[in-house]
């Protein structure tokens, strides 16, 4: 006769009631403060019509703008997911004000972490290994944390690599913020805004849903890959190389590339007692700049096969002299 199964402990049962709720509870965040935002705008709006001076109207609105900017990167920064991908996109110049530019643009990599034993329980089942017998060696921090993955440095076979872990239970999270800001549009649109932005949100989940599937990921890079090696040689661009062989839809395990952040270029050729504002580090910013302008007019004009998600994420400048290699 089988033994009867053990009752459930209770952090077994608190995270089963954690998980229950997490989706019911960031929709109310979401509401609450996109209520708040949204209102402070109107009420900015109807304030300015009171005052004819027009430098007047624009503080007024530059002063909203910073307002709403820091309630919106708190919004991105506790909720994360969807969040931290929309605070890339519209953290633009040419696609919001530029205090949300100078607020967001730093949200690259500021998701909460996976803890540590729940990434190891992730390799574990993906790969199929015990965790002791994966790595040599593999950082408990992680390097960044992203909306939909961390990533930690670790050695296999003597060589460093990173290691991407998707997020547990993201997917399920980022389709639910997208149907919160799919009605929020559409609620936009029927009072403000005269343009279909709600078409955008659907595409957008289209394409966000192929970001779940690591081994989709690795042969795209793999492709850029080969085809920057092939035909941009003159150009130091590089990309990782995946290795194949421990890449599941949730992990994905490449080539580790020594690089700054470009956010952190400036800080960088400081520390070298080099004038970030002077004519030297002009001159290795554009050259930077004309690196990857060539390297994405071969892969648009050429391959048809490009990298379409180049925020500054997931730019890194190589540490040579010239400070002009880009991965």
């Amino acid at each position: 006769m089988p033994p009867f199964p053990l009752p459930p402990s209770l952090e077994d049962l608190q995270q089963k009631l954690t998980t229950a709720l997490r989706p019911w509870d960031r929709s109310v965040q979401f509401w609450v403060r996109a209520a708040d935002i949204y209102s402070s705008y109107k009420v900015c709006q109807l304030r300015t019509t009171f005052v004819k001076d027009r430098e007047k109207q624009e503080a007024m609105w530059e002063r909203q703008h910073e307002h709403a900017a820091e309630k919106l990167y708190s919004l991105c920064t506790d909720l994360g997911g969807l969040f931290l991908k929309f605070a890339q996109i519209v953290g633009k110049p040419d696609l919001a004000p530029a205090a949300w530019v100078r607020r967001l643009v730093t949200l690259c990599d500021k998701a909460p972490s996976t803890p540590f034993p729940v990434v190891c329980r992730i390799l574990e089942e993906e790969l199929g290994q015990n965790f002791s017998d994966l790595f040599e060696r593999f950082d408990v921090e992680p390097v960044g944390s992203a909306s939909i993955a961390q990533v930690h440095r670790a050695r296999l076979r003597s060589a460093k690599i990173d290691v991407a872990v998707q997020h547990p239970g993201v997917q399920h999270l980022m389709m639910v913020d997208i149907r919160n800001l799919q009605a929020f549009v559409l609620l936009l649109q029927k009072t403000d805004i005269k343009f279909d932005l709600f078409s955008l949100t659907k595409e957008a989940e289209k394409q966000i849903g192929y970001e779940f599937d690591f081994l989709r990921e690795a042969e795209a890079m793999e492709k850029i890959r080969l085809f920057l090696h092939a035909n941009n040689k003159k150009v130091p661009v590089l990309v990782p190389r995946a290795i194949h062989s421990m890449v599941t839809r949730k992990v994905l395990i490449m080539d580790f590339i020594s690089g700054i952040p470009i956010l952190n270029l400036g800080n960088e050729i400081a520390r070298r007692g080099i004038d970030p504002d002077g004519n030297v580090a002009a001159m290795a910013k554009q050259k930077i700049l004309k690196n990857l302008t060539l390297a994405y007019g071969q892969m648009i004009l050429k391959s048809g096969f490009f990298h379409a998600d180049p925020h500054p994420g997931n730019i890194l400048i190589c540490k040579d002299s010239e400070a002009s290699r880009v991965a």
